[in-house]
């Protein structure tokens, strides 16, 4: 899919190859090479940005004006741009109108994600389970250490926004009910881990809200490995496509229990919001299903 008449090189997410795990194909790296080669002048970076952030056809003596560069350099530029795909040109008597190709909002960022390996193959969940851990369906009898252990993991001040417990009640209707699981071991609950709808409109019926809690005294044992493998395999079979969460960024064993288990970062949610007085951050994760 060639994203400019007459470019030279196709700016295209359907006609490149699938990501090999650990492999980049030859002719996507050559593509993505080219992509990256034509925005190693700031100039062109700085162009492109002011098109972009425009949101609408642009003169280029106007472009060469916020630019403060000369109309010819910015001629030359553009045309290196449109060339490779990022712009389109469109004459209108004597003036050149210039605008950002659309498809380029998301061509550039998946070149990107793709020489990265973000868009490798990904786990499917963690497989060096701990042998002393049963994770079974929550039942009726398992609310009050449930509710427990969310006041613990409360109480490191690095789990949720959340400074006070949920009542019963509450989770009932937020969770849905076949995704509700518990970890124990020697017949103790140790953990819990629940899927919550993340939106009541029905386009987003296979996307979930993921939370996982692992109570005082359990953790680095393998249980947030048990719990995430049963919400993940479970989810799937379901046919649930999208799992997400927001963790606060120095919950770093959290994020990396998340990765293993397939989830990616997506990226930062600055200054979110405010938990005891201080704004903060939240790292965004999600999880797609093959």
């Amino acid at each position: 899919m060639k994203l400019a008449a007459g470019a030279r090189t196709e700016l295209s997410i359907s006609d490149v190859s699938t990501v090999s795990p650990g492999q980049l194909e030859a002719a996507d790296a050559k593509v993505y090479a080219e992509w990256f080669a034509c925005l190693a002048d700031p100039t062109r970076v700085r162009l492109l940005h002011a098109v972009a952030a425009g949101g609408r056809q642009i003169p280029v003596g106007e472009l060469a004006e916020q630019l403060g560069i000369s109309q010819s350099t910015c001629s030359h530029h553009v045309r290196k741009l449109a060339d490779v795909g990022f712009l389109t040109v469109r004459r209108d008597g004597t003036t050149s109108l210039v605008a950002v190709n659309p498809a380029c909002c998301t061509g550039l960022p998946h070149a990107a994600d793709a020489v990265m390996g973000l868009l490798a193959p990904r786990p499917c969940c963690p497989d060096d389970l701990p042998t002393d851990v049963t994770v079974r369906a929550l039942a009726p009898t398992d609310w009050a250490d449930v509710r427990r252990i969310y006041a613990e993991g409360i109480a490191t001040g690095d789990a949720t926004f959340e400074t006070d417990v949920p009542e019963r009640r509450e989770l009932d209707r937020r969770w849905l009910p076949e995704h509700r699981w518990v970890a124990e071991i020697d017949g103790k609950v140790v953990g819990w881990t629940a899927l919550a709808a993340a939106s009541s409109r029905p386009v987003y019926a296979g996307v979930a809200e993921s939370s996982i809690y692992v109570g005082d005294g359990h953790r680095g044992r393998g249980v947030g490995k048990a719990l995430i493998h049963q919400q993940v395999c479970a989810a799937d079979d379901a046919g649930l496509w999208t799992l997400q969460t927001a963790i606060f960024p120095e919950n770093r064993a959290s994020i990396a229990l998340h990765h293993s288990a397939g989830y990616r970062t997506l990226g930062i949610r600055d200054r979110i919001g405010q938990h005891h007085g201080r704004w903060r951050d939240t790292i965004v994760l999600e999880r797609r299903a093959a």
